[in-house]
């Protein structure tokens, strides 16, 4: 049941963000994360490439996140929570070092939530060591 919280939790975020970003670039940097707040647009000027590609980045993750928490497949919640190790712990790092147009509820919000999508693949992946390994083709093959 944890597993599939935290890799929902995971996809529910990664989700809306990268729709977003896809589907209105402009909006997604002049207002990220919404409720009044602005992150994105203290960091320079607006580039929709960039801004699509995050996007679409975020969208494909919550895709393998969905799938991981749907099958509980060991090796797709592994190659998820190490996907969103990936993506979390950079952006953390970045985030933690380049602090300057947030306000101090801005930036506690925004490393907050960056300190959940670097520490909770790291949870994800201790408790997908009690998942049982599935026989992969190869191995299916030679038992038969």
């Amino acid at each position: 049941a944890w597993l599939r919280v935290g890799l929902g939790y995971l996809a529910l975020v990664s989700l809306p963000i990268g729709m977003w970003g896809v589907l209105a670039p402009r909006s997604f940097y002049d207002d990220f994360p919404g409720f009044g707040r602005t992150w994105v647009s203290v960091d320079g000027p607006y580039n929709e490439h960039l801004i699509r590609d995050v996007g679409a980045l975020n969208l494909a993750l919550a895709v393998i996140l969905v799938a991981a928490a749907v099958t509980l497949s060991r090796q797709l919640v592994t190659v998820a929570a190490i996907a969103s190790l990936a993506w979390g712990v950079p952006h953390l790092v970045y985030h933690v070092f380049a602090t300057e147009g947030l306000d101090a509820l801005d930036l506690a919000a925004s490393i907050g939530g960056l300190v959940v999508f670097a520490l909770l693949p790291i949870a994800i992946l201790v408790m997908a060591r009690r998942l049982p390994v599935t026989a992969t083709p190869q191995t299916a093959q030679e038992s038969s």
